[in-house]
């Protein structure tokens, strides 16, 4: 018997596009463009996966999805979107869905999802609490993000220990701060601990405490962070700086979940989830007896590994405009945005300092800015130098050879002036099969026409 699949999208265009490749599969595909109609289908007719858009009128997907869920415990649900972010995520597997994907959609993503969701579609998703507000500082919503925001809201519940990597700049407190505040201890203290800015010996007593007289300057108890994140969570940034010594002490108190102040002689019972950091590689470090394999295993019991920016340039814009809004806001200044000119200087750009870097030049732009749109003259001399181009600084990145495809067919069309026949005459492909490209990635064309 053929496994039937809905989808549910207001745009019928896309409809039409998931049932011809999903048919491909031998699959029987039903599109609905009105998710009541489509509530009802599901009502009447067997349906194995549904996959739903989260932008509807008249009722969500997300609404749709806690209906659907409601009649069929066992249906598995897909959700896609294109504003991907912590809390669509959060609240789609927290209602239920099995998978989430954004727009505009990879047709070779999808199709993969939906077989997985048909392998698994019998098996119970564990149940999230819904999250409050999402976390503005984490902003995004290309597919690595997308991954990022799925393993959050799979992790989020429970208290497992969470190791975040990363370049230096790319946001990995924010990252832990979201598994903060979409867990159960979200009420409860996050308290974060720079590892690397404290001597082994201060380390250790700003994290378990200390007693009276136990060193020079200790005249009086003190409790610690870990005491003082009790029932909350605890980020421990660059965890790869603490010294082989404090290492063993972590590590028994990830094992025993009690620690002893310094100077003291009792254990003292703590109930902390910890969150780990860095920008090193942890692995290596084992490796070359630098980091104890032991505290290794125990602290990635899940990973979450950051992208930098420069592997997710589609984030930029979404980035710019919430980064420009944020230091209009600190600066007082009407700056609302900025150019396309200063856009294209801003997403060309490499980044080396990651998001950091990014907010440290829109702040300093919109302090200084003259007028109510940052403009190229606005930005540093280092975005406007272009380097020869060249083979090796094409791939200097080392993008995907989907991203590089992408980019490629953004660079042609460019130079066709947003021409789209003139464009797939130089690519070589036909013009509906170029249309497609560009909705997939959103490159719809500025400017330009058809013929």
């Amino acid at each position: 018997m053929k496994s039937r699949i809905l989808v549910v999208d207001d745009d019928a265009v896309t409809c039409r596009l998931l049932a011809d490749v999903l048919g491909r599969d031998g699959l029987t595909v039903v599109g609905e463009t009105d998710p009541r109609r489509a509530l009802e289908r599901a009502r009447d007719e067997r349906v194995d996966v549904a996959i739903l858009d989260v932008q509807m009128p008249e009722m969500d997907g997300l609404e749709l999805l806690r209906a659907l869920r409601e009649r069929h415990p066992a249906l598995a649900v897909v959700i896609m979107t294109a504003f991907g972010s912590i809390g669509t995520a959060v609240e789609a597997i927290t209602s239920g869905a099995v998978d989430y994907v954004s727009k505009p959609m990879d047709v070779e993503e999808i199709r993969a999802t939906v077989l997985r969701a048909l392998r698994r579609r019998e098996e119970a998703q564990a149940a999230l609490p819904v999250a409050g507000d999402e976390l503005g500082g984490v902003v995004g919503r290309s597919p690595a993000m997308v991954e990022v925001y799925k393993t959050i809201a799979r992790v989020a519940a429970g208290r497992s220990t969470v190791l975040v990597t990363g370049e230096s700049g790319t946001g990995k407190e924010l990252i832990a701060r979201a598994v903060h505040e979409h867990s159960p201890r979200r009420k409860r203290p996050f308290v974060a601990v720079d590892c690397a800015a404290l001597t082994e010996t201060l380390l250790e007593s700003e994290l378990f405490g200390h007693v009276r007289g136990s060193f020079t300057g200790a005249v009086a108890d003190a409790p610690g962070l870990f005491a003082e994140a009790s029932g909350g969570t605890i980020f421990l940034d660059e965890i790869g700086d603490v010294s082989p010594a404090l290492q063993a002490k972590l590590l028994r108190v990830l094992q025993e979940h009690h620690v002893r102040p310094v100077g003291g002689t009792e254990w003292r019972p703590v109930d902390v989830r910890v969150v780990a950091a860095t920008n090193c590689d942890l692995a290596a470090a084992v490796a070359e007896g630098r980091f104890r394999e032991d505290l290794y295993y125990r602290l990635k019991v899940v990973t979450i590994a950051v992208p930098p920016l420069r592997e997710r340039r589609e984030d930029i814009p979404l980035l710019v405009d919430h980064l420009v809004r944020r230091a209009a806001a600190q600066c007082g200044k009407p700056v609302s945005g900025v150019s396309e000119a200063a856009l294209a200087l801003l997403t060309a750009y490499h980044w080396p300092g990651n998001i950091r870097e990014l907010a440290h030049v829109l702040e300093r732009g919109v302090a200084l800015a003259r007028h109510e749109v940052l403009t190229t003259e606005d930005l540093p001399a280092e975005l406007h130098r272009r380097p020869a181009a060249s083979a090796d600084r094409v791939m200097a990145d080392r993008p995907t050879l989907a991203e590089l495809k992408r980019r490629y067919v953004a660079r042609v069309l460019e130079e066709q002036g947003g021409n789209v026949s003139r464009a797939a005459s130089v690519l070589g492909v036909d013009r509906r099969s170029l249309y497609r490209m560009l909705q997939r990635w959103g490159l719809a064309p500025r400017g330009g026409t058809a013929e």
